[in-house]
């Protein structure tokens, strides 16, 4: 006699999918799918719901002897997103650090060009490096029109290529702040370096005094953007609140030792502008 198969619940149940998806999805390596007989290589994917349903973060475990990857997906209402790999972490932070010295060497650049500008009781070409000539209706740079020459301590040879430039390159030096009277003879311009008061040589030292303070400004700037990129990081999950610490104890000491090298720096040209 057959048996009749009722309609009702338990019928329905085997083919219904279920409702709670896993959370996470276990990849397995491609040697696992020829082991038939081990029980947790049946499958390429499988749910695991021993782990941390922490959305943002990748494990590594061992099964069949072999490293795998635990992936927890997030889900969002527009669908699954994937979550960023340990590499591509490794990628952002590196990349932020990269950044921090780059930007933090220029700054050591930019005060030492400036502090070159400034001049002290012996001539130097770096004197002129801030003065710009109006050449063909542009500014340019002093030294991309002309050769200048140290020909003994206290004064300066500018040797134009072109020698209609002559006029506006002095011109250019009387509305500077160097000091200096340009002698033009047609050919050349020479500059003679008048010996520096005592007055002159303090108010210089306030200028350089100036002008390290604002390459310290500079570099704790980019120490700030760095710690907001680290922030940043955190909130994506993708960095641990011990992490950002620790990177930002890296990133202080960093900063420390900019610092002191502007101090070196400031330190040197205070005596050359103090030295009579």
């Amino acid at each position: 006699m057959a048996t009749h198969f009722s309609s009702t619940g338990p019928m329905r149940s085997i083919f219904q999918p279920k409702s709670n998806p896993p959370k996470s999805l276990l990849f397995l390596p491609h040697s696992c799918h020829r082991r038939a007989e081990t029980a947790t290589c049946r499958a390429t994917s499988v749910s695991v719901r021993q782990w941390s349903s922490a959305a943002n973060y990748s494990r590594l475990v061992k099964l069949c002897n072999k490293p795998i990857v635990v992936r927890q997906l997030a889900h969002k209402r527009n669908g699954v997103v994937r979550c960023a790999t340990i590499e591509e972490i490794e990628a952002e932070k590196s990349s932020i650090e990269k950044d921090v010295k780059a930007r933090m060497e220029k700054t050591i650049d930019m005060v030492r060009t400036n502090f070159n500008s400034v001049r002290t009781g012996r001539s130097n070409p770096a004197m002129l490096d801030k003065i710009e000539v109006e050449y063909y209706g542009s500014p340019v740079s002093l030294k991309s029109i002309a050769q200048i020459n140290t020909p003994d301590s206290s004064s300066l040879l500018i040797q134009p290529y072109d020698k209609s430039s002559l006029k506006s390159i002095e011109k250019a030096i009387v509305s500077s702040d160097l000091g200096m009277t340009p002698n033009n003879d047609g050919e050349v311009i020479r500059l003679t370096l008048p010996q520096l008061t005592s007055e002159r040589r303090k108010e210089l030292s306030k200028v350089v005094a100036k002008q390290a303070e604002e390459g310290k400004v500079a570099v704790r700037n980019i120490r700030r953007d760095a710690l907001k990129a680290y922030e940043k990081l955190q909130k994506e999950k993708k960095l641990s609140e011990d992490n950002v610490k620790d990177l930002s104890s890296d990133l202080q000491k960093l900063t420390d030792e900019y610092m002191k090298k502007i101090d070196s720096i400031y330190k040197q040209k205070e005596k050359e502008l103090l030295k009579v």
